[in-house]
């Protein structure tokens, strides 16, 4: 792809390092939990001699060794960069989780890279592909990412390679099979007693050349008689569709003649085709056998990387704008340019600390220099962006990341990824200028969190770190929010699922030291009259010296929703004196917050205060307040008292198959379904009214009945009456103890 670009060891420890962003491709590896990205990621890594062996670097740290959380689970749970050299390139390999609860780290992955390799487990998908494969796909589409497609356990698949080709041009194809076409087919060897045949080899439909890796090394040998027949057609296939994505027009007309077209001139259609995001060819991959120095397909994968691949300066730049919001240039990939680059993952150390991985857009960062660090934080569906923040820093050291180990690097040019270590309070997508020319790069979108964590300090101790370490957890992972709700007293996080609840509070204890209890998440209720009811506060003691004297009357009745507490004084003849009147209704108001029959605060009422009785000497601002209060607890003891519960606007988005189990489950929630309508690619979005208190978990609920494939959005409506059986149950528990979203 144009001039021979080069790579050469970093300043310390061999890191690879890049002299100029031809010789950079940022490569994701995406696809869905088990489909083998990590085993993957190892398998390159071996081949390209940046491990010893599978899975091994030189200090003996694992390459999937990212986190303890993952080592205990064998799941990735966050993005991880292993960077590697292959023919003169640095590769920056990002795997991503494939667990739905961790579709963030994913988006980081997709913002930081140029291209990606998408996994595909012959396992999981013998039959067809799974409602989790397609929506990785789609994150992929979404932002126009190039692909190629790598399927993965084979030889452990009860299925042909000839099946797992027809489904990915089904799912993958875009209406056009013919864009999903396999480079190589796989050499099979002699069939097991458990009817899985091995991965030998494979067969390059363009080079018409068997790789065999049997002996345990990689060698080209000539097709079998046998094998000419499925090579010519399938090359036909491939050739066709390499010749249909071409800009030259005349290659068909050339090839229906009867020509035999270049190779040279094929692998380089190829190779455009693939870096425009048009083309997404079929490659085979297993890892390396015991004392083999190569995986079967690992060669062939990273010349696929390093010449289809497109390079840091093919990619269409972020929008960027000043930190007030007026529009700036976009960032041009040169590394005597302006500095402009940007977090896309927090990190913590034991023993560095806050470590951010940065991808550079424009300029060179270098160890000590002063930039600016602006961010306002990740935006995402329901929830306003953190407050923008900004300050002029200085840059810590640079390192190139594997596994455990940290190598030094003394620069980061246009187009590459570095770690960064004590980069001041950067958060997950903040943005690094030049310090006397800040920008602000346009952050990317990021789910919104909607499954409630109420956690409390587990002990004293606790507590002094617990704020301090929500605080940190959330600037590492954007998918968390954090609440502190007023009316319930809770400290929530929400999070996307139960996994990621469970990774935030292990992250918790282990990172940051802190033990917190998780308890039930409690929705806030409110109280209201339901008809109209008097009450006569009477507060009257004699103990000695000055007494307390103070009598009020007054009539309390409801008020439409949203209408919040209305105090009105309709005292003649100063039965109350007039500088008393404000403490009658700050007593009122005192009760109303503390509620009245189930300890709720009370709302959409109007008190008015009629009469009265004061007292020369004895009564007092203290004295009325506590009349107030009490008038207002006869009242209610002498009416209903409705509780109120929220109510809230959910919209679903569903394939269409899902739309009826939906429809029948928001009913069991005691939801109202106000109406439906299609939505694109087949899908159905469902819009209703559902009580707060029954959607607490439906992010797993939906999840598990849409098989993956539902997602939805929720907003506050109002406060409605709670049915009287419901309420009568909450009124029996304690305030702190009502039902839970």
């Amino acid at each position: 792809m144009g001039d021979k670009a080069h790579a050469h060891p970093g300043a310390a420890g061999g890191a690879p390092a890049a002299d100029r962003p031809s010789a950079v491709r940022n490569v994701v590896l995406v696809g869905p939990s088990g489909s083998g990205k990590t085993t993957l990621v190892e398998a390159l890594a071996l081949t390209a001699g940046a491990v010893n062996r599978a899975g091994r670097v030189e200090d003996g740290a694992t390459v999937s060794d990212y986190d303890e959380i993952e080592q205990r689970r064998r799941r990735s749970v966050q993005l991880s960069l292993v960077p590697v050299a292959w023919d003169g390139c640095k590769i920056n390999l990002l795997d991503t989780p494939g667990y739905a609860d961790f579709v963030g780290e994913l988006r980081a992955g997709l913002r930081a890279a140029d291209a990606a390799l998408f996994v595909v487990s012959a396992a999981q998908e013998a039959q067809s592909v799974a409602a989790t494969t397609r929506a990785a796909w789609e994150e992929c589409a979404l932002v126009g990412m190039p692909r190629a497609i790598v399927v993965t356990h084979l030889d452990t698949a009860r299925t042909s390679f000839d099946d797992m080709i027809r489904i990915c041009a089904e799912n993958f194809g875009d209406d056009d099979p013919d864009a999903v076409p396999p480079l190589y087919l796989p050499v099979l060897g002699a069939e097991g007693a458990d009817g899985h045949a091995p991965l030998t080899g494979l067969t390059g439909l363009l080079s018409r050349r068997i790789l065999d890796h049997s002996s345990g090394e990689r060698t080209e040998l000539p097709p079998a008689p046998e094998q000419e027949e499925p090579l010519r057609a399938a090359r036909n296939r491939l050739i066709e569709g390499i010749i249909a994505e071409s800009e030259d027009e005349s290659l068909m007309d050339r090839y229906l003649g009867g020509e035999d077209i270049d190779v040279a001139t094929l692998i380089a259609d190829l190779e455009r085709a693939v870096a425009r995001g048009s083309f997404h060819p079929v490659l085979t991959a297993a890892p390396a056998a015991e004392g083999a120095r190569q995986g079967i397909g690992t060669v062939e994968l990273l010349e696929l990387i390093t010449r289809g691949f497109p390079t840091p300066l093919e990619r269409t730049p972020p929008v960027v704008t000043t930190p007030s919001g007026k529009p700036r240039p976009a960032p041009v990939c040169d590394p005597e340019g302006p500095l402009v680059a940007e977090v896309v993952k927090t990190s913590s150390d034991p023993y560095v600390g806050r470590v951010s991985t940065v991808r550079v857009f424009s300029g060179t960062l270098r160890p000590d220099d002063s930039v600016h660090l602006c961010g306002h934080g990740l935006d995402a569906t329901g929830h306003a962006p953190r407050p923008c923040h900004e300050a002029e820093i200085r840059v810590g050291a640079l390192t190139s990341p594997f596994g455990r180990r940290q190598n030094a690097l003394d620069r980061c040019i246009a187009g590459d990824l570095v770690c960064v270590a004590r980069l001041g309070e950067a958060e997950t997508g903040d943005t690094l200028s030049a310090a006397g020319d800040p920008v602000l790069i346009e952050p990317w979108s990021t789910p919104d969190p909607l499954l409630p964590l109420a956690v409390r300090a587990h002990g004293k101790a606790d507590e002094d770190k617990l704020s301090q370490g929500l605080a940190r957890l959330v600037a590492e992972d954007p998918t968390l929010r954090l609440e502190q709700n007023p009316d319930t007293g809770q400290v929530v996080l929400w999070c996307l699922g139960e996994a990621h609840q469970e990774v935030a509070l292990e992250r918790l204890r282990s990172r940051y030291g802190v033990q917190v209890d998780a308890e039930p998440h409690r929705v806030p209720l409110r109280e209201t009259f339901a008809g109209r009811a008097a009450g006569r506060g009477r507060h009257v003691k004699q103990s000695g010296g000055h007494g307390q004297f103070a009598i009020c009357e007054i009539e309390v009745e409801p008020l439409p929703p949203g209408s919040g507490i209305e105090f009105v004084d309709k005292v003649v003849g100063g039965a109350v004196p007039r500088q008393f009147i404000p403490s009658v209704e700050k007593g009122v108001r005192a009760q109303a917050a503390k509620g009245l029959a189930a300890g709720r605060p009370l709302v959409d009422v109007r008190v008015t205060l009629l009469d009265g009785k004061a007292h020369s000497v004895d009564s007092s601002d203290a004295a009325f307040q506590t009349a107030g209060a009490l008038a207002l607890r006869e009242a209610a003891a002498e009416s209903r008292i409705q509780l109120l519960e929220p109510v809230c606007e959910v919209s679903v988005v569903v394939p269409d198959d899902y739309v009826g189990p939906v429809m029948s489950d928001l009913s069991g929630r005691r939801g109202r379904v106000v109406g439906t309508e299609q939505s694109a690619g087949g899908r159905t979005l469902v819009r209703a009214e559902v009580p707060e208190i029954e959607v607490g978990r439906y992010a797993v609920d939906l999840r598990s009945l849409s098989h993956g494939t539902g997602r939805f959005d929720r907003t506050y409506a109002r406060h409605e009456a709670m049915p009287p059986q419901i309420a009568d149950r909450v009124r029996a528990e304690p305030a702190n103890g009502s039902p839970g979203a």
